[in-house]
């Protein structure tokens, strides 16, 4: 399994940026796979995931910002982030907890990270 995160950078507060997830992740079966982030100093917190093919979950921090999307022919996942602020600014995560068999013990994957810095 590989998480191969890109799209991080610098970026002025109010500003956009794409975050993206190419996985490989053939033969296996994905519980969730999302975005987590570690800002300095900060435990890793959730910022946006699919909880199954069409559920989603957002930080509160994130709402209405953020925007989590997919395209399963690129086997990719998407991380929309518009209104970038200050605070936002962290290490980049992607991961997926996936399964071999429907049933099979579950294991966590993470990308390598990219680093989103808000400032002006």
């Amino acid at each position: 399994v590989q998480l191969q995160a890109s799209g991080g950078g610098l970026v002025q507060p109010g500003g956009s940026l794409r975050l993206s997830c190419a996985a490989s992740l053939s033969g296996f079966m994905i519980d969730f796979m999302g975005w987590y982030r570690q800002a300095p100093g900060k435990e890793r917190e959730l910022v946006a995931v699919f909880m199954s093919s069409t559920n989603t979950n957002y930080a509160d921090s994130v709402k209405g910002r953020f925007t989590i999307s997919k395209d399963n022919a690129k086997s990719t996942v998407y991380l929309q982030m518009n209104s970038l602020r200050p605070e936002d600014t962290a290490v980049y995560y992607c991961t997926a907890k996936v399964r071999k068999f429907l049933l099979g013990p579950t294991t966590d994957y993470w990308g390598q990270g990219t680093l989103v810095t808000v400032s002006s």
